[in-house]
């Protein structure tokens, strides 16, 4: 525990005490100069914090629609402002979201929080698998892997075999990807004969989907590469958020810099329990999220970890989005679960689940991309047993030819809703 932040050990009572002085200090400057947060804010302070209204992302893509090309969720004037990033438009028109330097700083330091717990240090070589594109993506990772004194190596306009080869040529040994980018650069590897297990890699650090914290999908990159695999978890509108350590049993949110807060189906909010994520911000005052609501389904629990740490932590990692939840014959299914039963299959390469509505009923339809010269009707049926065994519902299973289903390099749309009338 001696390499902990002070932060990390906290109190419930000494975390709620710095919370409401840095509280103290953010609201005033953004109701002072920020016109989207101003009518929200009034004149709450961080004792009555149940009084503020919640942030949508809705609310902010009117805003920038309403405001062009920015919004009106800007507390300095443009000039203080140095980076652009966008989210990745999975649920709507991306949102462009600008930081200053002093907040570009705070995203640096939260990733040291995220990069201990992973045990990566200066003397790493890290290798970033994604697009550098305006989606913010690992572009955090990538200056906080600067900020730490590691080699951070660009993926950046690569194939997937560009990639393999590089990760062999400089040595990497910290890998930084989404979880299904991560088992797309094993299956390239695998047919190209290159052994990534017996490569300089010892760490990987996912974000972007569930699956580094669904423990069937974290056993496969670490069996392809021969790492021990780390979640982390993130949004281009709050920030770097949390991460998983090394009790690998869920992922610790950053009290120093979130303020945690669980929304209920009920409406009903608390600092643990089983709802949806809300999120505050509070060194990002440049463009603040206050009250946010994630949109992530979790379960919340608090007390001391086996690694030390009093931090929230999310049992199991972000569970799936509110919204993706889907009632077949009155069980909840969401699709993080099914992702643990089909990944448990090794000789299922990748796969879809479709949900779609037939005669007024929620049904499931599992497709199914095998590994060539596997019995296909055997493993389908088998995955298919597994979903009624686990979760007591059956999935409708179907097989795809041999590289027919779509591949990803950021997050990955595996599950797809389709109407009634779409089905063919």
């Amino acid at each position: 525990m001696a390499d902990l932040d002070a932060s990390e050990t906290w109190t419930d009572a000494a975390r709620k005490a710095a919370q409401r002085e840095r509280l103290a200090r953010m609201l005033p400057e953004i109701a002072r100069s920020n016109a989207f947060y101003r009518p929200k804010l009034g004149s709450a302070t961080a004792d009555a914090w149940s009084s503020v209204p919640f942030t949508t992302k809705r609310e902010l893509s009117d805003d920038q629609a309403g405001h062009p090309p920015f919004g009106s969720n800007l507390t300095y004037p443009m000039h203080r402002y140095t980076r652009l990033h966008q989210t990745s438009g999975t649920t709507g028109t991306p949102l462009l979201i600008l930081d200053t330097a002093e907040s570009w700083e705070w995203w640096k330091e939260s990733w040291r929080f995220i990069y201990r717990a992973a045990g990566v240090t200066a003397a790493d070589r890290v290798f970033f698998c994604f697009s550098f594109g305006p989606f913010i993506g690992f572009w955090s990772a990538f200056a906080g892997a600067e900020h730490l004194g590691a080699l951070a190596i660009s993926g950046g306009a690569m194939s997937s075999s560009e990639r393999v080869a590089a990760i062999i040529a400089t040595g990497a040994t910290v890998l930084v990807s989404t979880p299904t980018y991560a088992l797309r650069l094993g299956e390239v590897a695998r047919d190209e004969g290159v052994d990534l297990s017996a490569s300089t890699l010892r760490v990987s650090v996912h974000a972007g989907e569930p699956g580094a914290s669904i423990p069937a999908t974290r056993a496969r990159i670490e069996d392809a590469f021969g790492v021990s695999a780390f979640d982390h978890t993130g949004a281009t509108e709050v920030g770097a958020t949390g991460f998983s350590c090394p009790a690998r049993d869920g992922v610790h949110l950053i009290e120093r810099e979130f303020l945690v807060e669980i929304r209920s189906a009920h409406g009903s909010v608390a600092d643990e329990g089983d709802g949806e994520l809300v999120l505050t911000n509070l060194g990002r005052w440049g463009w603040p999220a206050i009250r946010y609501r994630t949109g992530d389904r979790v379960r919340a629990s608090r007390g001391p970890c086996s690694c030390g740490r009093t931090l929230v932590k999310l049992e199991g990692g972000i569970l799936g989005r509110v919204d993706d939840m889907v009632i077949v014959r009155g069980v909840n299914v969401f699709p993080s679960a099914l992702e643990g039963i089909v990944h448990r299959f090794e000789d299922v390469i990748e796969f879809r689940i479709e949900a779609y509505t037939e005669r007024g009923m929620d049904e499931l339809r599992c497709t199914i991309e095998p590994r060539p010269g596997v019995d296909a009707d055997g493993l389908a049926r088998a995955v298919g047993e597994a979903i009624h065994r686990d979760i007591g519902v059956r999935a409708e299973m179907a097989i795809a030819a041999h590289r027919s289903l779509p591949r990803f390099e950021v997050k990955a749309r595996r599950f797809v809703r389709r109407r009634e009338a779409e089905i063919v």
